[in-house]
């Protein structure tokens, strides 16, 4: 009988095919879009023909492709082209940053920037519009903060979006007022849309090439598939599935992408998309939506005050009892459902919609999930497992809060149950990473150091050491725990015979160097569907 001829061969000695702890010498043979065989290189030399392509490595780790859980393509994409505030230390620095930025685009007629956090600057005082008008005087300006949740906008912004003293928040929205009732330049949630609409308006054109250049870069880092998550009705006017679908039927679309357009009711819309979108490459996984908002900011939902304020302790997004109704009808209609979830009440509010569903509709494998799982009660850690819901966790997130500033709000009793990844994971929580670009960066392996060391903001010190899971465990829950969240676990997430082959090879072995090194490990070659869409490599010998 005729051995199948493979396209592409890899070979390494250290190959980490998800379903052990450790690496292995392996060799993976791959035709059309899926592995035929794995083994050693001898074995797999049966496969080889004219055409086959080999890429012979030494010590470089194979592994299944990353799994972004979660993210948001098309805002990622403007990131990518936007003032990046992080580094700053204080608003003088962020400012200065803001003024190049915006010399070095003098056509662009807004100027975008984010991942500012005014936790990390000397006075840890919020900036305001006034201090932004002296740096960009001419044009509308738009400073996302890093949790995304908030934005500092100069007056310019302000006018085009017609925001003014006697302009009404928006429900779940906050415009931020100076002491003489003046807006002060910085707009809370939904309050953001008024301003967002204007700046995101982007020609086809225009978002074609954020799109290609998001790809690019996905492939670049090893990201073979990932999540786009509806991400507030504000950000909506960069949603253009048609524009995925044309990258799609021109063979263009070298990343999976599974879309969880909102939950909000509107079961006609979600079921057309579903049936719209629905190949190995795009697809409607569920739907999404947010309970709360953040700690910084003190919009995430907690059961208890917050800690340094008495008369607040958050909101939900919506009225809780329309969330449960939302849940119970989608769950019903077959979709899974994943809730923005970072305070203790948002959490619980969360289980206890899909408890409903299950109640109402019947128990089912429906996947459902929480995002971020940031401050969790202790009483309802054994829920995950439970009601089988997917922890769907960001790794780097806890050390992208300045800590001293995210623990003041929620004090000592609940600081004790923050990320919490592997108490969930004991649990019997299913985990899954991604890292809610650009949010973070789209660099997996800084989710998966974080994970493994468990370093705060400081750099040196870490955060509760008991939480840190086996590298093994944070590779799987970026591979294997992504693909079982979206019912893929039979085509994605291990490298194993007759599943999709979308593949990373690393330039160095994770399981082999110190820990500190992790972040910094590129990416030589990835295989998405069985194609090479990134290759940084010299090893490559054609046989």
């Amino acid at each position: 009988m005729n051995k199948q001829i493979a396209d592409l061969i890899v070979s390494s000695n250290a190959v980490f095919t998800g379903l052990s702890e450790v690496p292995v010498p392996a060799s993976i043979a791959i035709a059309n879009n899926r592995i035929i065989g794995i083994g050693s290189k001898e074995e797999m030399m049966a496969f080889t023909g004219e055409t086959t392509k080999v890429y012979s490595f030494e010590d470089q780790l194979i592994m299944p492709g990353f799994h972004d859980f979660h993210l948001h393509v098309m805002d990622g994409a403007v990131a990518m082209e936007s003032a990046n505030l992080f580094s700053a230390r204080s608003e003088a620095e962020a400012l200065e940053i803001i003024r190049d930025f915006a010399e070095s685009k003098p056509d662009e007629p807004w100027v975008i920037g984010s991942v500012w956090d005014a936790g990390y600057w000397e006075t840890k005082q919020l900036p305001n519009r006034y201090a932004l008008d002296l740096v960009v005087p001419d044009r509308p300006a738009l400073m996302f903060h890093a949790e995304g949740h908030y934005a500092w906008v100069n007056s310019k912004a302000l006018k085009i979006a017609g925001i003014d003293r006697n302009t009404e928040n928006p429900a779940f929205g906050i415009i931020g007022k100076d002491k003489n009732g003046e807006p002060d330049g910085l707009l809370y949630e939904k309050a953001m849309g008024a301003v967002i609409k204007h700046a995101y308006n982007f020609t086809k054109e225009k978002k074609r090439e954020l799109f290609q250049n998001f790809l690019a870069y996905a492939a670049s880092l090893g990201v073979t598939a990932v999540h786009d998550l509806f991400a507030t009705e504000s950000l909506a006017i960069l949603t253009d599935y048609g524009l995925f679908k044309e990258f799609e039927d021109r063979g263009e679309l070298t990343t999976r992408i599974h879309l969880w357009p909102a939950l909000d009711g509107d079961l006609e819309r979600a079921k057309h998309l579903r049936e719209t979108y629905q190949t190995d490459m795009l697809r409607v996984s569920g739907l999404k939506q947010f309970i709360d908002g953040v700690i910084t900011a003190r919009t995430a939902y907690l059961l208890e005050p917050y800690a340094n304020q008495a008369d607040t302790r958050g909101e939900t997004s919506f009225p809780p009892d329309m969330i449960k109704k939302w849940v119970v009808e989608a769950d019903k209609a077959g979709f899974s459902i994943r809730f923005h979830a970072i305070g203790d009440g948002a959490i619980r509010l969360a289980f206890d919609s899909y408890e409903e569903a299950q109640k109402a509709n019947g128990k089912r494998d429906s996947r459902h999930s929480i995002e971020h799982v940031e401050v969790i009660h202790p009483d309802d850690i054994h829920r995950f497992k439970e009601l089988d819901v997917t922890a769907s966790m960001q790794p780097d997130h806890f050390a992208m809060s300045e800590r001293g500033v995210y623990t003041e709000r929620i004090g000592a009793e609940r600081e004790k149950y923050v990320f919490s990844i592997n108490t969930l994971q004991k649990a019997g929580a299913r985990l899954a990473f991604g890292t809610d670009f650009p949010i973070d960066i789209l660099n997996p392996l800084l989710q998966i150091y974080r994970a493994v060391t468990r370093i705060d903001s400081s750099g040196e010190t870490v955060w509760h050491p008991h939480e840190r899971i086996t590298l093994a465990e944070a590779l799987k829950a970026y591979t294997a725990g992504s693909a079982y969240g979206t019912f893929r676990e039979n085509e994605l997430g291990t490298l194993e015979v007759g599943k999709l082959a979308d593949i990373a090879v690393l330039e160095r072995n994770l399981f082999a160097i110190p820990v500190e090194e992790i972040p910094d490990t590129k990416a030589q070659l990835t295989i998405v569907d069985g194609k090479v869409v990134f290759d940084h490599t010299e090893t490559l010998i054609q046989k």
